[in-house]
């Protein structure tokens, strides 16, 4: 029998995962989604992400590709993948994928989303796994001024994790914008761009809270994205309150939106 093409989509709780890529020693989500492919397959089967999330990082529609050894009904799939996965885990969708198709590599944009808590309850246990429990106020005015040189294309080394090598540090950031969340709980953080560098969101929160708290000036984010290293960057803020939402492709049966 022929090998098979498929993608599905999967939300997962990134708080007890090492992120999304198979490690040694460590719980990943792509060695317990493969594990759980190769007990249909037989064999290991090789997945591709369109966003290595990591450590500590959730996903509500993260995009995966893979080829089973031999053909499948989408739906048994989806059943048994369902059966075969941790609770942490969520198939939330399977559908069979053109030949050659690579979530990462036929990725058009990301979506991603970062809740910050500013309530006292932010610190309770049903929610600091979820978000950044700030727990004090922010001013809206701070954090919109910290988005608003964000959209179009910039280099971003400024706000990303020292060390990376790669061929060019430039994304071009279709959507970023603060809105608050219902009853004074906080912020969501929304931004989707084509690509982003390692904890590329994780900084740009950072240094939005910064601005948002009185800390430093909001002209700060425009000279840091002429900057071409990441030394005065606000730092990182925790992973438990970011999200992949989205993954967009040029076709829209060849991935999810969320």
């Amino acid at each position: 029998m022929s090998a098979s093409n498929w993608s599905l989509t999967l939300a997962y709780d990134g708080t007890d995962f090492a992120g999304w890529q198979r490690q040694p020693d460590q719980r990943t989500v792509q060695a317990d989604l493969e594990s759980a492919l190769a007990r249909l397959a037989g064999a290991r089967v090789v997945t591709h992400a369109a966003g290595r999330t990591d450590a500590g990082v959730h996903a509500r529609a993260q995009v995966v590709s893979f080829v089973m050894p031999r053909p499948w009904d989408a739906a048994e799939l989806h059943a048994a993948l369902l059966a075969l996965t941790p609770p942490d885990m969520h198939v939330r969708a399977v559908r069979p994928a053109p030949t050659g198709f690579h979530a990462r590599k036929h990725a058009t944009a990301r979506r991603y989303a970062y809740y910050v808590g500013c309530d006292a309850d932010a610190r309770s246990p049903f929610r600091r796994r979820y978000e950044w429990a700030v727990g004090r106020p922010l001013d809206p005015a701070g954090l919109a001024a910290a988005a608003a040189p964000l959209p179009g294309e910039h280099d971003f080394r400024a706000f990303s994790a020292a060390g990376q090598v790669k061929s060019h540090y430039r994304c071009n950031i279709a959507h970023a914008e603060w809105r608050e969340r219902p009853e004074g709980a906080g912020f969501i953080f929304e931004v989707e761009a084509d690509r982003f560098l390692h904890r590329m969101v994780r900084f740009l929160v950072g240094m939005a809270v910064d601005v948002a708290l009185g800390r430093r000036p909001a002209a700060d984010v425009g000279r840091l994205l002429q900057a071409t290293e990441n030394t005065d960057a606000s730092p990182p803020a925790p992973p438990e309150g970011l999200y992949l939402m989205a993954v967009r492709y040029p076709k829209p049966d060849e991935g999810a939106t969320g």
